[in-house]
Formats: C-alpha cells, sequence, structure tokens
C-alpha cells in the first residue's frame, strides 16, 4: 500500500476520478436542473446521464476505470479490483469533483428562478421506503453492470464498455426519474452548495448499499 502511493499511475487515476466527476456532475446536473413532469423530459435526462457517464468512460476508463460513483468504487473494492488506499482516494476525489461540479454550476445558473441544481426530491404519493427502495435497486444495477463488464478475469466480454455502462445509467434514471428525481449518486453535492438538507437522507445512503 505504501508502496502504490508513491506511483504517477495512482495520482494520475485519482486526478482522473476527479476531473471527470467534475465534467459528469456539471453536463448531467445541468439538464435535471430543468423540469422532469414530462415523459419526454425524463427521456432527456436519463440520455443526459447515460452519454455523459459513457463519454467520461471512454475517455479517462483506461486511466482511473472511470468509476465516478462512490458505491461503484465499493463494489470494485469489494470485487478484490482495487485496493483500500485507492477507494478512499477515488471516494475523496469523486466527493470533491462533485461538489466543485455543483458550484460551478450554482454560479452560472445564479439567476434561474427556483434553481434546484437537480436536487432529489420524492414525487407525489412516493413515501421515503418507496424512494430508498428505488434507489438501492436501480444503484444495485449499475454497480453490478459496472464490476461485470470490468471484470478482467472475464474473457467473454464484447462491444463497448462506456456504452453498456452508459446504457447501464441511462435505464436507472429511466426507472427512477419520474418517482425521485435519481441521479445515482448521493445528493451531497446540492445538499451543501444549496445548504439544504431535507429529504436527502435516503439519497446518500441508498447508493452506498
Amino acid at each position: 500500500m505504501a508502496s502504490e502511493i508513491k506511483k504517477k499511475a495512482f495520482w494520475r487515476a485519482v486526478i482522473a476520478e476527479f476531473l471527470a466527476m467534475i465534467f459528469f456532475v456539471f453536463i448531467s446536473i445541468d439538464k435535471t436542473n430543468e423540469t422532469v413532469s414530462r415523459s419526454q423530459d425524463i427521456v432527456k435526462v436519463s440520455l443526459a446521464f447515460g452519454l455523459a457517464i459513457a463519454t467520461m468512460a471512454q475517455s479517462v476508463g483506461h486511466i482511473s476505470g472511470a468509476h465516478l460513483n462512490p458505491a461503484v468504487t465499493l463494489g470494485c473494492l469489494l470485487s478484490c479490483q482495487i485496493s483500500i488506499l485507492k477507494a478512499i482516494m477515488y471516494i475523496i476525489a469523486q466527493c470533491l469533483g462533485a461538489v466543485v461540479a455543483t458550484a460551478i454550476l450554482s454560479g452560472i445558473t445564479s439567476n434561474v428562478e427556483n434553481n434546484t441544481l437537480g436536487l432529489n426530491g420524492l414525487s407525489t404519493g412516493v413515501t421515503a421506503g418507496q424512494g430508498l427502495g428505488v434507489e438501492i435497486m436501480v444503484t444495485f444495477q449499475l454497480v453490478l453492470c459496472v464490476v461485470a463488464v470490468t471484470d478482467k478475469r472475464r474473457h467473454d466480454i464484447s462491444g463497448s464498455i462506456p456504452l453498456a455502462i452508459g446504457l447501464s445509467v441511462a435505464l436507472g434514471h429511466l426507472i427512477a426519474v419520474s418517482k425521485t428525481k435519481n441521479k445515482t449518486n448521493s445528493n451531497y453535492p446540492c445538499t451543501i452548495i444549496l445548504h439544504s438538507v431535507q429529504e436527502n437522507n435516503q439519497y446518500n445512503t441508498a447508493p452506498m448499499y
């Protein structure tokens, strides 16, 4: 572990996660910041997230694996694909990147009326428990997809891995946006920037199950 932290490749990977997270959150949350009440809006948001994650996975996947989600990093740690030290540094980089991206977006959209920065929220008729369940399920399918397609022990994978991950993200949003304004990531960046903590506990914890 001590030798790993001295390697340039280690820090390149951490920096890649940080920068990719900035671009991913900025692009995707900007689209989520719009109203998502109509079915076509939900499709737009889902495609924005899916295309953003696929682009970032293609761009930095060879450097860091393009986890871009603490839950994915935890899944890779549990499947012995990365070390504990790298997992910790990845999560720190992801959190910092998300906060920076949200702060930038907040500054750019400061004049927008009722600017929520894509803050998650329960739809009418959806309870906190139901929202938690939805978040757990869509996050699980994403982590399962990422861990499966990036497993170096597999030799039967064909096609585009970034596209598969992007489709998994889009699928999760198609299912959950109408219920929780899902982002398959914890809600902490918006909470920090907006200084709001209402109804956010399920979104901060569910992606880590």
